[in-house]
């Protein structure tokens, strides 16, 4: 699940190369744009779907808080502005294959990374 950041077209092209991805800004899942990011959180534990964010403050809180008192916490894989620059055109592309190779070879078990641009 793409947080609210992120572009739609991420989720759109992960899904035409065969992944399962929403986003924050598809149809099913706009009742969560703006909503609190414990919501977000909720939502994805419901859907059984990792989170996508830059918002590495507030989720690693939730988190914390989930693993502390034993409740399910959903994947979280965090970015950073420096990664990916929101700003930047060619950041759609770059999410897009870091997702994809993340999405092909997920790690064993993590409940947080962050994740790296793919080097060419």
């Amino acid at each position: 699940m793409l947080d609210e950041m992120y572009s739609g077209a991420v989720a759109e092209q992960l899904r035409t190369r065969g992944h399962d991805v929403v986003s924050i800004h598809d149809s099913d899942y706009r009742s969560l744009e703006g909503a609190p990011d414990a919501e977000v959180f909720a939502a994805a534990v419901g859907a059984r779907r990792a989170i996508v964010t830059e918002n590495v403050s507030d989720y690693r809180r939730l988190e914390t808080a989930a693993l502390a008192d034993g409740n399910p916490c959903p994947g979280l894989v965090y970015t950073t502005d420096r990664q990916f620059p929101r700003g930047d055109p060619a950041t759609v592309g770059r999410l897009v294959l870091a997702l994809a190779g993340l999405l092909a070879d997920p790690p064993e078990a993590s409940s947080s990374l962050f994740l790296k641009p793919v080097s060419h």
